[in-house]
């Protein structure tokens, strides 16, 4: 089930607090689009599980950051997502 533009947005609210555990609530709901899989991506890199965050990164289509910062993947997620 695709997210609802309004769920990623509360998904994106949720990982600027720091809170991936809800933001991980929303996002696993969609495991194919890319925006979502990114998101998802992100909540394991919070939760310090990069192999896991690795392959949510390559299901979104992106490569994953040889040095991630979670603040800079955040902030370019929103961008994406419009917010």
């Amino acid at each position: 089930m695709a997210l609802a533009a309004s769920e990623l947005r509360q998904a994106i609210a949720h990982l600027r607090r720091g809170d991936w555990r809800a933001a991980h609530e929303i996002v696993q709901k969609d495991e194919h689009s890319t925006l979502a899989c990114w998101a998802h991506g992100i909540v394991h890199l919070m939760e310090g599980d990069t192999a896991n965050a690795r392959y949510w990164y390559g299901e979104a289509g992106r490569p994953f950051p040889a040095h991630p910062s979670v603040q800079t993947e955040i902030t370019e997620l929103a961008a994406k997502a419009g917010k």
